[in-house]
């Protein structure tokens, strides 16, 4: 089998000697071409150039959860075909990697390749549904181009503290749970909207659900990791269904502190719950729109300010080893 591995040098657990040890191993098995991305979206165009050219079968990506965005969105350039396109595995090289993770596999890059291989000679793999989000028609950001997205999108609060981690990362601030933990609590004080809620969502049956604070959008469950516990922000979410949201209305000190603690405790069983809380489960189709730019992220990765965005759930997207 052909495939590429796409390396990430920036990610936050991927070393030279990391890399070296995995490609030897993936080498045994497959005819493997190695790439190392150079700039912000490299490996989109390497995973799209792999595709158009025709002979890749398998796109191996090591790195973090934005190296396996890009090369989704590299995949599925022309549109989601599981079954001609090539497959996608992963190699968890980030600080969180929660795609990954969520496929049930092992956090440690040597543990995943293993368990990769054994995928491999067993013929295991499994097709994903995935989320797509693009500027809505008729508004400033329709404009905007289409990205898919592997496990979550959020407008408003929790796009904020992405942002701010970011921020505080290129000021060579190492990822930890302390620096996210304190960006919460930041955001959470500069946030003009956190009382009165300008998000409305909209649905194709032009049901309008107003007064949102933040919306958070699950491709899969868990949302995220803290450490070695995960997250529940909605727990139905599945790669086997279209999307969740989860959205809050009011995040007062103490209706904050609640949530926050209920996000602490969550299980697979119950996520954030309450009067000032919004489940929805299983969405092919809807849009957000604010009345306030407000920050915006995908898989992890802040995409600026937004005042609008139309999502898609689509159940069967993408083939993935696993």
């Amino acid at each position: 089998m052909r495939a590429l591995l796409v390396v990430n040098p920036a990610a936050t657990t991927t070393s030279a000697r990391v890399r070296d040890v995995i490609s030897t191993a993936l080498s045994s098995d497959l005819k493997l071409d190695v790439a190392t991305t150079q700039y912000r979206g490299h490996a989109r165009d390497l995973a799209r150039r792999a595709v158009e050219g025709g002979e890749t079968e398998l796109v191996v990506s090591l790195g973090g959860d934005g190296t396996v965005n890009e090369i989704v969105n590299g995949l599925l350039h022309h549109g989601p075909d599981p079954d001609t396109l090539p497959r996608l595995a992963v190699v968890p090289g980030g600080s969180t990697n929660v795609f990954a993770r969520a496929l049930g596999l092992p956090n440690d890059a040597v543990e995943a390749t293993g368990a990769l291989l054994d995928a491999l000679r067993a013929g295991s793999s499994r097709t994903v549904g995935l989320g797509l989000v693009e500027g809505t028609p008729g508004t400033e950001d329709e404009g905007v181009p289409a990205r898919w997205f592997t496990f979550c999108a959020g407008l408003g609060f929790d796009a904020g503290v992405v942002g701010r981690v970011e921020q505080q990362r290129e000021l060579g601030k190492r990822s930890t749970h302390a620096l996210y933990l304190r960006q919460v609590a930041r955001q959470f004080f500069a946030d003009p909207h956190r009382r009165r809620g300008p998000i409305t969502l909209r649905r194709p049956d032009d049901e309008e659900l107003p007064g949102l604070t933040t919306a958070i959008i699950c491709n899969t469950s868990p949302w995220t990791y803290l450490g070695n516990r995960p997250v529940y922000a909605s727990p139905e979410a599945s790669f086997d269904t279209a999307l969740d949201v989860l959205g809050i209305t009011r995040m007062s000190a103490l209706t904050g502190t609640r949530y926050a603690a209920q996000l602490l405790r969550s299980t697979p069983e119950r996520g954030p719950h309450g009067k000032h809380t919004l489940t929805l489960h299983d969405l092919t189709d809807f849009t957000l729109q604010s009345q306030a730019p407000l920050p915006f992220q995908v898989d992890g990765d802040h995409l600026g300010l937004r005042t609008s965005a139309t999502f898609t759930g689509v159940r069967r997207a993408l083939r993935v080893i696993v």
